[in-house]
């Protein structure tokens, strides 16, 4: 079985859960932090559509440097509510699966870097890349994210099981 075949069972359930959560955000609510170094529901909420984006860049590209050095650092975009983001997000898991379905195994073993000011902070195969740095940190956040909604009495979706919001 090939890496992309392997992947993309996983992929297709944690965006489907990751669209779920993320049309639960609401617009009246999307300046609210749970703590002053908290970042706000509408930054956090668009944090995890990009890094959907991040996966089709890691294929793509073969490193990305978030402060190059002669030019302005990575700056995320803004939302001013729900549709713009589910928008943002359905375009780029259109865009991940894609570029998950035309990578070879030999693609998907060569090294990526992420830089700042051209140096490294880090080099590994892209799929670990794709794994770990995408995968697992854009479920990492949702979670954060499901805490923000549950703390603005915001029912949650099913994720892995039903919550206790949808006992189906």
């Amino acid at each position: 079985m090939s890496i992309s075949a392997a992947l993309l069972p996983e992929f297709d359930q944690e965006m489907a859960t990751t669209r779920k959560v993320l049309l639960r955000v609401p617009d009246d609510k999307l300046t609210y932090k749970p703590h002053p170094k908290s970042f706000d529901m509408a930054t956090l909420a668009v944090h995890i559509a990009q890094m959907v984006e991040w996966g089709a860049e890691t294929i793509a590209k073969p490193d990305f440097d978030v402060a190059p050095v002669g030019a302005p650092p990575y700056q995320p975009p803004t939302i001013k509510n729900n549709q713009e983001l589910i928008a943002m997000l359905d375009k780029n898991i259109a865009t991940f699966r894609t570029a998950i379905e035309g990578a070879t195994d030999e693609h998907f073993m060569q090294p990526w870097s992420l830089l700042a000011g051209g140096k490294p902070i880090f080099t590994m195969p892209r799929v670990a890349v794709i794994r770990g740095m995408v995968l697992n940190h854009l479920i990492h956040h949702r979670g954060a994210l499901s805490v923000y909604l549950r703390l603005n009495d915001v029912p949650l979706p099913a994720m892995y099981g039903p919550s206790a919001d949808e006992q189906q």
